[in-house]
């Protein structure tokens, strides 16, 4: 009797326990079905890369081709100017007048001495020619010659000396005006006039040139390594564009023509130089612009659409799909846009996949649902 309230028992436990199993699988698989339609559907795309011309904005400065001091080159009072400042001048034009009077006097001097000493040098060949003819026929002394002839050879040397100072003269009256050496735009007069200037005044004026005109910029030792590598021999007279502070484009595009032989110990930079028309004297000697460098050649470069991307206060990050199709959030480092696309500068390599559409919904080890980028275009 007991046996068989036994086998009842037990028969009644393994029942309920075959139940609770086929309820815990059906649990199982509703739960895992729930959760597999709450997992995001998400776009992927692979990562490529695409040839494209590098480029490398830097701040920039304005400087004259020629930046020119006008300096007083004698001495005396500053009698004129030949120009309102800010006006444009020519190389040759005369700019100031320094008081003549007593250069113009010195070259009188120093020429009269110049025709008196031809005079008497006129006179002493004659006389040299006339001892000549009597010492041949013995009617003077040899030494009557010689010293004849020493006086017209001092007579020779006198003027030589004489037309020296006349042309010293000459070059310190020429210096009494003040020209310009090159063309340019002339700055504020330093020395006004009825004031004595020296060579040691200082700058009257100052003139710079303005078309062409240069902009000095830096560039990161690093990306010039970059720059030279992928231009090779082709490493010059690559493209500038100009930009004012407001953003601003300038109308004409530059070419950089000089780079520096050195790299600055205390910023890490190579400076480099670029040539722009300035017809209508835009731009300044002294002023702040920036600037973008391109390459000549393009490169093979990794990209990731701009709606890829996503940023926190660490930085710019994406979701890579690792080998387990899980999403993972990975932080990346970008060297400027290239159309909808950053340029991937450290991060990402080619062949990885990123989430391109629903990473709104996207936990970092979640599961997902994934579509290629191909199949959402269908």
């Amino acid at each position: 009797m007991k046996k068989n309230i036994i086998i009842v028992i037990l028969l009644i436990l393994a029942a309920l326990l075959v139940r609770f199993s086929i309820s815990a699988y059906n649990g199982y698989k509703a739960s895992k079905a729930k959760k597999a339609q709450q997992a995001p559907e998400v776009v992927v795309d692979t990562i490529k890369d695409v040839e494209i011309i590098r480029s490398y904005s830097a701040p920039g400065r304005v400087m004259a081709k020629y930046r020119v001091d006008i300096l007083a080159r004698i001495s005396g009072y500053l009698q004129k100017s030949y120009f309102k400042e800010g006006d444009f001048v020519k190389a040759g034009q005369t700019l100031f007048l320094i008081e003549p009077t007593e250069y113009s006097n010195a070259a009188n001097v120093a020429s009269a001495d110049i025709s008196n000493l031809r005079a008497q040098l006129v006179y002493a060949e004659k006389q040299l020619a006339r001892a000549k003819d009597l010492v041949q026929k013995d009617y003077i002394a040899k030494s009557q010659y010689d010293n004849i002839l020493s006086q017209r050879d001092s007579l020779k040397a006198q003027l030589a000396s004489a037309r020296s100072r006349y042309n010293d003269a000459n070059r310190n009256l020429g210096y009494t005006n003040v020209k310009a050496p090159v063309d340019g735009k002339i700055g504020l007069i330093n020395v006004t006039l009825g004031n004595y200037v020296s060579p040691s005044s200082g700058p009257l004026t100052t003139i710079n040139s303005t078309d062409p005109i240069y902009v000095t910029f830096p560039l990161e030792s690093i990306d010039y390594d970059t720059l030279s590598k992928s231009d090779g021999v082709d490493n010059k007279n690559r493209k500038v564009e100009l930009y004012f502070s407001d953003g601003t484009k300038y109308e004409y595009d530059g070419t950089q023509d000089f780079i520096d032989n050195k790299v600055d110990i205390s910023t890490g930079t190579v400076t480099m130089r670029a040539t722009f028309k300035n017809p209508s004297d835009q731009l300044l000697h002294g002023a702040f612009v920036n600037v973008k460098l391109f390459a000549n050649k393009p490169v093979k470069t990794p990209i990731v659409p701009l709606v890829a991307v996503q940023e926190n206060q660490a930085g710019k990050y994406v979701y890579v799909v690792d080998e387990n199709n899980l999403p993972q959030l990975v932080y990346i480092k970008v060297d400027g846009q290239y159309g909808d696309n950053w340029i991937i500068k450290d991060g990402l390599k080619i062949g990885d996949k990123i989430i391109v559409d629903g990473i709104q919904k996207v936990v970092p080890n979640a599961a997902i649902r994934i579509k290629e980028k191909s199949e959402s275009q269908k």
